[in-house]
């Protein structure tokens, strides 16, 4: 089994991080993003989106999409339970976590795509040119950020963790949408401070580390 990774992009660490949880440990291969190591042929014929990460199987399959690859690694080692242990802790984990992809991750994807150089003609990932930024897609990121740092700053009110009494899924979404926010200086505001004290605690667990 091999995970195909690179180590500044924001769904690869989601992955990373779940498996620190986890205590499971998968070799690394890099995929330099950088340099679009991702359309190489050798790479694209593992996974036509051209996206990063990837599962690789010993018998050769490939899973790719982050949480289609935790969803795999939570079935081969259930325990500790980062997708919820109740019928009803899953459904409030699987809602969280969409919640922190939909409204946070997304939107923090929108504002780094269409405001760093690097990306100009190439805002969507997994393709290779021809699709220019678009200014207007930054103000609205910044403005969809600010509602999901305020939305999730009420969650965190009366919850420990996003999804209720437990670290999930949910969390690691959470966590990296702040950081990946973090790129273009985007940070918390100063007023949400259920957020800030979660951010501070989810930090300094060892899989931050990751």
């Amino acid at each position: 089994m091999k995970l195909y990774d690179y180590t500044r992009a924001p769904n690869p660490r989601r992955v990373r991080i779940f498996m620190a949880e986890k205590g499971i440990e998968i070799p690394l291969e890099a995929v330099d993003l950088g340099t679009e190591a991702q359309f190489d042929e050798d790479f694209a014929r593992r996974n036509p989106f051209r996206t990063v990460p990837l599962l690789e199987l010993d018998d050769g399959t490939h899973i790719s999409e982050s949480m289609a690859i935790c969803r795999y690694l939570e079935a081969l080692n259930p325990e500790p339970p980062l997708f919820g242990s109740t019928p009803l802790e899953q459904a409030r984990v699987e809602m969280w976590s969409r919640r922190a992809e939909l409204t946070g991750l997304l939107h923090a994807a929108d504002v780094v795509r269409n405001s760093i150089a690097f990306f100009a003609d190439k805002s969507l990932p997994g393709v290779q040119g021809g699709s220019p930024q678009i200014e207007a897609l930054i103000e609205r990121g910044k403005a969809g950020l600010d509602r999901f740092f305020r939305a999730f700053d009420q969650q965190l009110a009366d919850n420990e963790f996003v999804a209720g009494d437990h670290y999930s899924v949910a969390d690691i979404t959470t966590q990296v949408t702040i950081e990946f926010a973090g790129w273009r200086k985007i940070g918390i505001p100063e007023e949400c401070q259920n957020l800030a004290r979660w951010y501070q605690q989810v930090s300094a667990r060892p899989s931050a580390k990751a």
